[in-house]
């Protein structure tokens, strides 16, 4: 099982920025792969579903971008997903628009 959470505020005035593009990649994949998320647990909004024969649980924290662990280890510690099953999807101000960088370990300062 994959936990693929997307950062983000919850709060309106970040709605469609870049700010929340962790959100927007979640609800993008959850359409795609038809995908509910309409769940709520551990303060977060969340649905699970199958991309690419792999169970995989679609998170988007409920809390300010930098407590989103307050909701990421629950959902780790409650479903037992090992660290290397989680995937984090967030904007980098030090990554030009339209670019990705995929990092395996390390903070956002880390390359």
């Amino acid at each position: 099982m994959y936990l693929i959470v997307g950062l983000g505020n919850p709060e309106p005035e970040y709605s469609n920025t870049r700010h929340n593009m962790g959100f927007d990649v979640i609800n993008q994949l959850a359409k795609k792969y038809e995908i509910d998320l309409s769940r709520t647990k551990f303060n977060g909004i969340y649905g699970s579903g199958i991309i690419e024969e792999q169970k995989v649980i679609l998170l988007k924290p409920q809390t300010f971008m930098n407590l989103s662990g307050q909701a990421i280890k629950p959902f780790m510690d409650f479903y037992k997903i090992p660290v290397e099953n989680v995937l984090v999807i967030y904007d980098d101000m030090d990554v030009e628009v339209g670019c990705i960088k995929i990092r395996k370990k390390g903070g956002p300062r880390n390359t």
